[in-house]
């Protein structure tokens, strides 16, 4: 369990380490959003084909439920770097933690899982510090929209990834999400390329390689140890958002935000005591806990 522990928070740091490069590329290097999404997908895809196996088939790709499923986690990734391009990067993060709120009332609205009262508790502790970070009606700006908007994306995401558990083995849905995504948004990333330089390629293949190493670390970590132990592990990345914002920006939130990711991060812990419902989530599928970061 140790081992399982330290490599989930590397994985923890990765993401947020590969979404600081894309702000790097946005905010110093005059990159679009567009091509950083589009660079990550594709870098992702390549970076991922040595590990693939036999784990995807291009029959996959045949079936519209994978198809949204990799829409929606384009929708995430394109609203998460608009955020960053001018917001700091703890505060992005922790508007976009609203996701796990909406995957369980997606869950349990159109999977039919059992609700349960402890859990809508704990979830309701996280929207709260949601609201603290992002501040609605309170000068909440533009930037943090796109980030709520995102983390929604990721909610929609994420039950989207319990609904076809059974559909494919984790590595050919994460492999087909990047592969969708490349495609996608091959023409907007295209008409945006930057103008090519060493520190605009490097950041590039930071930002693709650093978010697909975590999320491989996933896949990984779920199968060495239970899903209801690593979970509050995830809220790592909140922590690991703010030093990397302090580290790279000078960027610290405010009062109201902090207490707001201290609420994101004790709401994460309390789910450790948390047993997952034996509810099913579909007919003939297996009830399985996604990661809330595959991204």
């Amino acid at each position: 369990m140790i081992r399982a522990a330290l490599l989930m928070l590397l994985a923890m740091s990765l993401i947020p380490l590969g979404d600081s490069a894309g702000k790097l590329l946005i905010s110093q290097h005059g990159a679009s959003p567009w091509f950083v999404a589009w660079s990550r997908f594709a870098l992702g895809a390549l970076a991922m084909l040595p590990f693939l196996g036999s784990a995807f088939t291009p029959a996959l790709l045949a079936d519209w439920r994978i198809w949204l499923r990799g829409l929606l986690i384009v929708g995430g990734i394109c609203s998460i770097l608009t955020a960053l391009a001018t917001e700091p990067l703890p505060n992005v993060f922790g508007a976009f933690f609203i996701g796990p709120a909406i995957s369980y009332a997606l869950s349990v609205w159109l999977l039919k899982e059992r609700p349960e009262a402890a859990r809508i508790s704990m979830l309701s502790v996280g929207f709260l510090g949601v609201l603290l970070v992002v501040k609605p009606g309170f000068g909440m700006r533009e930037g943090l929209g796109f980030a709520l908007l995102a983390g929604c994306f990721y909610g929609a995401f994420l039950t989207a990834n319990r609904w076809l558990a059974s559909v494919a083995r984790p590595r050919g849905l994460l492999f087909s999400q990047l592969l969708i995504g490349a495609l996608v948004l091959a023409p907007v990333g295209l008409a945006h390329l930057p103008q090519a330089s060493a520190p605009v390629a490097a950041l590039a293949l930071l930002s693709a390689l650093a978010s697909m190493a975590g999320n491989l670390l996933l896949v990984v970590v779920y199968r060495m140890a239970p899903a209801t132990r690593l979970a509050p592990f995830v809220y790592f990345q909140l922590v690991a958002a703010t030093v990397l914002g302090f580290a790279l920006f000078g960027d610290l939130p405010d009062t109201f935000a902090l207490a707001g990711l201290g609420l994101l991060i004790v709401s994460g812990l309390a789910g450790l005591w948390l047993r997952p419902s034996p509810t099913p989530l579909s007919p003939g599928s297996r009830s399985t806990i996604h990661p809330p970061s595959a991204r």
